[in-house]
């Protein structure tokens, strides 16, 4: 999406590495103890299955990551036809159309420790980063900062990035930064 468009610009000049982060646990109404990843059935989840698919895509390497990343992205948001997170089939198709080994694939989904990085990657998230939602940009220096946008044109992917950045990431004065809703925000889509 956007940020796919930034690190194109900028190649190997930016790092994005993409961690793991419920929704479906931090909005949790079950109390502290209760934790996502220890239910029973991952297809009960939100979306847990994806998380840990994308581990199971890692595992063929960080370009097989990238490609899985971004075709899961696209599948899931275009339009209306937004394919289920919690199935193995559509999950098992996207590996495909990504160019994934299918088979190891299948077989990594079903690894339980897959489902330990994911809860490992929340908890760190916010426990360390103060995360309270995706995506949460952690930077060099640790700051991070949520960002809830809709995708910015094409052609201001870049500046859009370069702006957030240079006031989140070495400012930690700045708390948060908000539009008055509604309507949020006028003329944005």
């Amino acid at each position: 999406m956007w940020l796919d468009r930034v690190k194109q610009e900028y190649g190997d000049n930016l790092d994005i590495r993409w961690k793991n982060f419920s929704l479906q646990q931090i909005n949790s109404k079950e109390g502290p103890e209760w934790k996502v990843w220890e239910q029973v059935d991952l297809h009960e989840a939100r979306s847990l299955l994806a998380a840990v698919a994308g581990e199971a895509a890692r595992r063929q390497g960080e370009e097989a990551f990238d490609r899985f990343h971004m075709a899961l992205l696209t599948a899931r948001n275009r339009g209306s036809d937004r394919i289920p997170l919690n199935e193995d089939q559509p999950l098992i198709e996207v590996a495909q159309q990504a160019g994934l080994d299918v088979e190891r694939f299948e077989k990594d989904l079903g690894d339980p420790e897959l489902v330990q990085v994911v809860a490992r990657d929340h908890e760190e998230s916010t426990e360390q980063y103060g995360a309270f939602g995706s995506p949460t940009f952690v930077f060099e220096n640790g700051q991070s900062a949520y960002l809830k946008t809709f995708l910015p044109p094409e052609e201001e992917s870049v500046e859009t990035f370069e702006h957030f950045v240079g006031l989140m990431a070495a400012r930690p004065y700045i708390g948060e930064v908000k539009r008055p809703q509604p309507p949020w925000p006028r003329g944005a889509v």
